[in-house]
């Protein structure tokens, strides 16, 4: 079978980025032909250089398009048109394939996706990462009724051409049925993570990290990703100077983003934040086992409690709890399995409080991290989810319901 892919945000491990669908295409690419036509926007945060760009096999047709997670939204317009444009232009000068893979975000490939397969008389497999354009008009990116409303109509008609639409969330699943599409048509696929790495990390490693940043004796509470206007960075703020008086505990955060002066700013006035550059895919686990607990904030908007945050999947994995501030499916899922806490977004003397008295019961600690890592074992092994998108893109390029 040749899969053709199509990702603008394409990234290897070697980048402080999640990287499933790199897990997914080494996998794929061992038993099919992959053509991935991406852009070269992530080459430029690689930190280390173990992996090659794309696993062996993979035929890459890059496009140089720009992009970064600090850029304005008038950049990063650009950046998707930019990528559609040459992304167009790549995918139909291919031999044609059987299957047409559309990774969003943005909403730009998925449609770029679409026209190509009508042109090219091939089917084509819609990957939902987020609910666009439902989160950029939430975040005040798009202004405007009109362009609002042509905006949903595009949505609604890239659900319908699709062969098949695979969500990474049980939530974005429940949306995509909502806009009238079968759930015949729509299977969830978990975000997951990469079981190899987490059991790649050695005891001593994690001891030795600990006793760099002379962590001996405290507990270590984690935010890592991105520092992002989404992700309720304001209160994790507050939250840390709060409990700054508190030498057990110590907050590390490692990412990139929007907010990064504020938490450089913060850093140099309290002792209990540890700011750390951005890691690769393979060394940031070593930090998750580190840590006590770790923390997966965002925003109080209502689209954001469907995502399905990488940090999530690797925390649990490493047998380390996790704080959610979603009222969405996260909050059901690490209720319900024992290996988490939920606390309402925006709400930094709440959230306060609940770390104080998590971190109080080391007991309840330790039984949620152990619930957490056999959770993991059972639903979010990457090479055991690429099977699923595997079977859908075959049923798909074969025509088969």
């Amino acid at each position: 079978m040749h899969i053709a892919v199509l990702n603008q945000h394409h990234q290897s491990p070697d980048c402080p980025a999640t990287c499933r669908h790199y897990s997914f295409l080494e996998e794929l690419a061992k038993r099919h032909r992959v053509s991935l036509v991406a852009s070269d926007g992530w080459r430029r945060t690689r930190i280390t250089a173990n992996y090659p760009w794309v696993p062996a096999g993979v035929e890459l047709y890059e496009c140089r398009v720009p992009y970064a997670n600090k850029m304005g939204i008038t950049r990063r317009l650009r950046s998707f048109a930019g990528f559609a444009g040459r992304a167009f232009k790549a995918a139909m000068r291919l031999q044609k394939p059987d299957v047409i893979w559309a990774v969003s975000t943005p909403l730009t490939t998925p449609w770029i996706a679409a026209r190509v397969a009508r042109l090219r008389g091939v089917p084509w497999v819609f990957e939902v990462q987020d609910l666009w354009p439902s989160f950029p008009i939430a975040m005040g990116a798009v202004k405007g009724r009109w362009l609002k409303q042509r905006l949903y109509k595009l949505e609604k008609r890239l659900y319908h051409s699709a062969s098949h639409i695979i969500t990474l969330s049980p939530d974005m699943t429940a949306y995509v049925r909502s806009m009238g599409i079968s759930p015949d048509k729509i299977t969830t696929n978990y975000n997951g993570t990469d079981l190899q790495l987490v059991d790649a990390v050695q005891a001593a490693e994690v001891e030795a990290l600990r006793q760099k940043h002379g962590l001996q004796g405290k507990q270590v509470v984690l935010y890592a990703g991105t520092y992002g206007r989404a992700n309720d960075i304001p209160t994790l703020l507050q939250v840390v100077e709060q409990m700054a008086a508190n030498p057990a505990i110590q907050f590390i955060f490692t990412g990139s983003g929007y907010y990064e002066p504020q938490l450089h700013q913060l850093a140099q006035r309290v002792p209990n934040l540890l700011l750390l550059p951005p890691q690769p895919r393979a060394e940031i686990f070593q930090l998750f086992k580190l840590a006590s607990l770790s923390v997966v904030s965002f925003n109080n908007l209502p689209v954001l409690a469907s995502n399905s945050p990488a940090k999530l999947y690797d925390s649990l994995a490493c047998g380390t709890p996790v704080l959610v501030t979603n009222p969405g499916w996260t909050k059901t899922f690490v209720e319900q399995h024992g290996c988490g806490w939920y606390t309402p977004a925006e709400q930094p003397e709440a959230m306060a409080q609940v770390l104080k008295t998590v971190l109080a019961r080391p007991g309840a600690l330790k039984e949620a991290g152990v619930q957490g890592q056999t959770i993991s074992r059972k639903l979010f092994d990457r090479q055991q989810l690429v099977l699923g998108v595997e079977e859908v893109l075959q049923r798909v390029a074969l025509k088969l319901p």
